[in-house]
């Protein structure tokens, strides 16, 4: 495990709600992670740039707009395209569970749907950075 846990925080696509997404990258700060947040209306390439250039350990991709099937593929192929396997990315927001073992396949480690504590993101991050 890294020193210092490196996490963007992105949202990625059109959706305009980032309260969710600015509530867990304070919850990552506090938890002493470093915090990239890359603001709203992100595209794939804008995110996986912004991984790429940060030297990030962890994604976290905050979805809200119902987009995370067209937005996941997209990331994840730049992702491959530019060799960052060894990055865990994590989507947060309005999932449904029939898109989860999808979205896993593509190489998302894990999804976090409404309601789940900040604390439980925290403690799945600690345990997976650099286990991939």
């Amino acid at each position: 495990m890294p020193d210092r846990i490196r996490v963007l925080v992105a949202k990625p696509g059109l959706d305009g709600h980032d309260r969710g997404a600015k509530i867990i990258a304070r919850a990552f700060r506090d938890a002493g992670f470093e915090v990239i947040y890359t603001g709203l209306r992100q595209t794939p390439e804008q995110v996986v740039t912004a991984a790429l250039q940060e030297d990030v350990d962890v994604i976290g991709l905050s979805v809200l707009s119902g987009a995370h099937m067209t937005l996941c593929p997209r990331i994840m192929e730049l992702m491959k395209k530019e060799k960052l396997d060894d990055v865990l990315v994590l989507i947060g927001g309005i999932i449904p569970d029939q898109d989860i073992p999808k979205l896993k396949q593509l190489g998302v480690s894990e999804v976090f749907q409404p309601g789940v504590s900040t604390e439980d993101i925290i403690d799945y991050v600690r345990r997976n950075v650099g286990k991939r």
